[in-house]
């Protein structure tokens, strides 16, 4: 059986395993065919606090309608860091029309985290956010992105359940077919909620949280979770599998001296 064609639409980092550098390894080594489309260089991981970034809109630009004229198609396509308006209208509409030919488009809205938007992006670039989820089919917004996308106050201290559902129905309000909600405390515990179409099913997973920082934990989190839809797994059953996969991926490295680098997936693949 031929293996889906993933796209990756996300930023590559020189050092440090997040975004492009974290997700495509775990899904060459989960058997799917990756590509990549670069949305900016960036030098290293923020969390080291200097960094040089260069966004690559005008490259991208001039991509898409090479891809075209070659005939070039995806089975998915998974969306991550967008740098800037021009950017994510750019990127929404390939997406539309990939969609339109049966591509899934699964995006990751990354604005920010904590109850605040990330430096640099605006209110506008949250509604052009709001353009990536129209056309997804599922989405994995964090609390934060969540409470931002819906106009929702987010709440520090965590949600009932009640609340966890309406946020979702205002997420699939917006467009999205399925989505999840990760880093949510439900009744004060740490949860990932969701939603599937395919079954008009909701869904509360409960999960540990392991005391220690890495970057990328989250694309991490990503590509697991969808190498394992690709591979026909329901949308539960593969938000469960990912969650614990990334707890084993934490806790192998959790002694890590320098966290700032991500976890180097490649040694741990077999934890997958």
């Amino acid at each position: 059986m031929t293996k889906k064609q993933i796209l990756l639409i996300n930023d590559l980092a020189g050092y440090g395993k997040v975004a492009t550098a974290a997700m495509l390894p775990i899904l060459s080594y989960m058997g799917l065919p990756v590509y990549n489309l670069p949305t900016a260089l960036v030098s290293n991981t923020l969390d080291y606090g200097k960094f040089n970034i260069m966004e690559t809109t005008d490259y991208m630009e001039g991509v898409f309608p090479v891809w075209k004229q070659l005939g070039f198609s995806f089975d998915a396509i998974a969306t991550g860091f967008i740098c800037s308006v021009r950017q994510a209208r750019m990127v929404a509409s390939y997406c539309r029309e990939q969609a339109a030919s049966g591509t899934t488009i699964f995006v990751d809205p990354i604005m920010g985290d904590e109850g605040k938007l990330y430096n640099g992006v605006t209110p506008e670039r949250v509604e052009c956010m709001r353009e990536m989820v129209e056309v997804a089919h599922l989405i994995f917004p964090n609390h934060t992105e969540a409470a931002y996308l819906t106009d929702t106050p987010y709440k520090e201290e965590g949600v009932t359940p009640q609340e966890a559902r309406q946020l979702l129905d205002a997420l699939l309000a917006i467009g999205t077919r399925s989505a999840l909600i990760t880093s949510i405390k439900v009744d004060g515990q740490p949860s990932v909620v969701g939603y599937n179409h395919a079954d008009n099913e909701y869904f509360c997973l409960p999960y540990n949280e392991i005391p220690v920082h890495f970057p990328g934990t989250g694309d991490m989190f990503s590509a697991i979770l969808i190498g394992h839809l690709l591979n026909d797994k329901s949308l539960k059953q593969s938000t469960r599998e990912a969650m614990d996969a990334l707890s084993r991926l934490i806790e192998a490295n959790r002694e890590n001296e320098d966290k700032n680098r991500g976890i180097p997936v490649e040694k741990y693949l077999n934890l997958l």
